[in-house]
């Protein structure tokens, strides 16, 4: 595991997991919301985060969380390890909204609410977003190593195994 991708609906907790993955394993840790957004809530051009991201590919070692469906086949090229968070709705929303009003390292900003189309996001993620991942699953599952978490509770077993493979505990 050197070149990892993180994705999955937003508040199924990846920024969480690739923080402790990290962690357990030293891997550089890039946040692709911190690629794409500026402080002020504004975003770059595609080819500044395309060029950005690009450089982190080129890397020997990286994490990359985040999903920015545009690029995913390009992160699935260069990535030897997958981790795709696929939980429900109901806890994705409750995560989301459970962060609001807390500094975090994965945003250049600080959110004061969920919004709506954000939220909306959310709700479609299984319909609009997955299809298109779990046929990238099909098409690199046997070059990659894919692992698929359908709770939290998987994650924290995993980098629980993990952690005690390296001899870091949480």
């Amino acid at each position: 595991m050197q070149k990892v991708i993180v994705i999955g609906s937003p508040g199924a907790g990846k920024s969480t997991f690739s923080r402790k993955l990290r962690d357990v394993t030293g891997l550089p840790l890039y946040y692709l919301d911190r690629l794409w957004h500026k402080p002020d809530r504004t975003t770059v051009s595609k080819q500044e985060f395309d060029t950005k991201l690009e450089g982190i590919l080129r890397k020997s070692q990286w994490i990359a969380d985040g999903n920015y469906n545009r690029t995913l086949e390009l992160r699935f090229q260069y990535c030897d390890t997958v981790f795709l968070f696929d939980l429900p709705v109901e806890t994705c929303l409750l995560g989301a909204a459970a962060r609001v009003g807390k500094k975090r390292e994965d945003l250049p900003w600080f959110e004061t609410e969920l919004d709506g189309g954000f939220r909306q996001f959310i709700i479609d993620f299984p319909t609009e977003s997955l299809p298109r991942i779990y046929a990238l699953v099909e098409k690199y599952h046997e070059q990659k190593e894919i692992m698929i978490f359908r709770s939290r509770e998987e994650s924290e077993v995993y980098l629980n195994r993990l952690g005690t493979a390296y001899s870091v505990s949480f």
